[in-house]
């Protein structure tokens, strides 16, 4: 499968996407012999042969994780306010993984970890309707109605009205409200937001499970890879969908879409 070779170099973890442009303008990058300086050129990792500074590219053994991410802790390799990162926890996997997708700072739960860019991709494209659950502890004793439209969807801060949610009571106490809430798309602190827009702010939040894969078993901080059925479900729910949907595309919606994806 083609795909960006700034992309390529960065999931192969010769450096970020943005100092493998810099490595691609400055022409320090060949593709079967040939030097590409072009930012929008392509490659197919598996078959072409890719050379950096005169370094042959050598994908590594595709890994699939999922961690149970701690509160405090942010959901990227990296933090330039020194704060704790996910290369503290991921430093012994023995491959450069990324994160799909983020939680918040101080949301604990659910994060999955791969170095396979088209299940990434796949997983975060907004069509895919891939299924987040959430336990959320918000302040005040939640009315019927303000669960009717945490359901059927919310008008945000910025406008936009949410999808529909699936949302329910699991207790109340000391007049607070414990919910589960299903979400099917991803946006900035969105649940926050959510309870915000119905005057129940969330005082706690952790993610129980990401397109099925749950931390059951996980302490936070501990990962396990992907069971075998788990990634085999994946790929059938949500990879097989993304492909045909590329392949089915007319070529100039196809590469419209591909820029959205990619950057």
């Amino acid at each position: 499968m083609k795909e960006r070779l700034q992309k390529i170099l960065a999931h192969a973890g010769v450096a970020s996407r943005r100092a493998a442009e810099g490595l691609i303008t400055a022409g320090k990058v060949r593709v079967n012999g040939v030097i590409v300086s072009e930012l929008g050129a392509s490659a197919d990792a598996r078959r072409d042969r890719i050379e950096a500074d005169g370094k042959r590219i050598v994908l590594e053994k595709p890994i699939y994780l999922v961690l149970h991410k701690p509160r405090a802790v942010v959901s990227t390799l990296s933090d330039p306010e020194g704060r704790p990162s996910l290369a503290d926890i991921v430093k012994n996997v023995g491959a450069r993984v990324y994160p799909v997708g983020r939680l918040d700072f101080h949301t604990s739960g659910a994060l999955a970890l791969t170095n396979d860019g088209e299940l990434t991709d796949a997983l975060l494209h907004p069509r895919r309707d891939v299924p987040k659950i959430y336990v959320a502890k918000v302040r005040g004793m939640i009315s019927i109605e303000s669960l009717d439209l945490l359901r059927n969807g919310v008008v945000l801060d910025d406008g936009q009205k949410t999808k529909p949610a699936d949302v329910f009571v699991l207790r109340e106490e000391d007049r607070n409200t414990w919910l589960q809430i299903t979400l099917y798309e991803g946006r900035n602190r969105q649940i926050h937001r959510m309870g915000d827009a119905v005057s129940h702010p969330v005082l706690r939040l952790a993610r129980l499970s990401f397109a099925g894969i749950s931390t059951d078993g996980l302490r936070p901080g501990e990962l396990r890879e992907l069971t075998g059925d788990e990634l085999e479900k994946l790929k059938k729910n949500y990879v097989t969908p993304y492909r045909r949907a590329k392949d089915s595309a007319p070529a100039a919606t196809k590469k419209k879409g591909q820029l959205a994806i990619d950057d």
